[in-house]
């Protein structure tokens, strides 16, 4: 039979057990979710499906893709920004979530760099200047000549009212001293084809989007819009080299957490997009859609993210740009 003192011991101690914190859960322990802020079958749908199907092994846990598209990504974005901090939700954002939002819409729901903390930069795709092919300029320094000799008579087209190819373009114009007519429109490939017809004169287009015309003669690249040149058109000059610096203006993707996600789980989801993406396979993959792998630790992608927010926010406010 127990003593007194002993059941008095044994339920001290199992009291004392019950007020100890239980152990911490290894990560991921559930689950992973990538919400995509736009429809399936796009450029950053592809390249989150990429990272699902080769980091899941890694992270001992499935990874699903959420396809949240609508109000120019602000829809799946602040989803991700109010969702449990526990790295379990993600969202694959771009330039146009994490930076231009910001001061394109009056009520952006989310503060792209308060509300969010990076996990890793994924990849950038260059824009491109381009002609219709009858333009009669052989460079960008011609094409600058020209609009500067006939201010405001030349159109230049994009992807839509605030997207990244109008504003690439309000930056050329602000960099060059020239101006020109904006013609919006519904995506790129009607804006190609209006190039491609000549009934307009000259866009900055996402490499992917014109690279098939502009090696069959369509179109004539002029420069493109990036500090590097781009791999797949290596001899054409990027926009500083042409005598117009200043102009870059890449899209990008980047994945992002919820703030306040564990720096533990931050950690871990790196490493294994790093591995993912770092395959052979998956820069293949990427170099396909005419995307340039550009890795980034969530530090680098902290540090860079203000400023790309205020450089796009002073674009915007010259131009007096608004999106609904």
């Amino acid at each position: 039979m127990l003593s007194r003192r002993a059941v008095v011991a044994g339920l001290v101690g199992s009291a004392a057990l019950s007020l100890r914190p239980a152990a911490a859960q290894p990560f991921p322990s559930r689950t992973i979710t990538i919400v995509v802020p736009y429809p399936a079958g796009g450029p950053v749908d592809l390249v989150a499906r990429l990272i699902a199907q080769e980091a899941a092994a890694d992270l001992g846990q499935s990874i699903v893709i959420d396809n949240r598209a609508g109000g120019s990504g602000v829809i799946g974005s602040a989803a991700v920004a109010r969702a449990e901090p526990d790295g379990h939700t993600l969202v694959l954002g771009t330039n146009q979530t994490h930076a231009t939002n910001q001061s394109l819409l009056k009520n952006c729901p989310y503060d792209a760099v308060k509300d969010f903390a990076p996990v890793a930069g994924i990849a950038e795709i260059p824009h491109v200047l381009v002609t219709r092919k009858d333009l009669g300029v052989a460079d960008a320094a011609a094409l600058v000549k020209l609009l500067k000799e006939k201010p405001g008579a030349l159109n230049y087209g994009s992807t839509g009212n605030g997207s990244a190819s109008h504003l690439a373009g309000e930056l050329f114009k602000a960099k060059a001293g020239v101006d020109a007519q904006h013609v919006p429109f519904r995506g790129a490939a009607p804006m190609t084809q209006e190039l491609v017809a000549g009934r307009i004169d000259y866009a900055f287009a996402t490499l992917p989007s014109v690279v098939g015309q502009i090696e069959g003669g369509e179109l004539k690249a002029l420069a493109v819009a990036s500090p590097h040149r781009a791999a797949r058109l290596s001899a054409v000059p990027t926009l500083s080299e042409a005598g117009v610096p200043g102009v870059e203006a890449d899209a990008w993707f980047a994945l992002f957490a919820p703030a306040k996600t564990p720096e533990s789980a931050v950690a871990r989801l790196h490493a294994a997009v790093v591995a993912a993406l770092s395959k052979e396979g998956s820069k293949e993959a990427l170099a396909k859609q005419g995307m340039t792998l550009a890795l980034r630790s969530p530090a680098e992608v902290a540090a860079a993210l203000p400023a790309e927010v205020a450089k796009w926010a002073a674009v915007i406010k010259a131009a007096n740009i608004s999106v609904e």
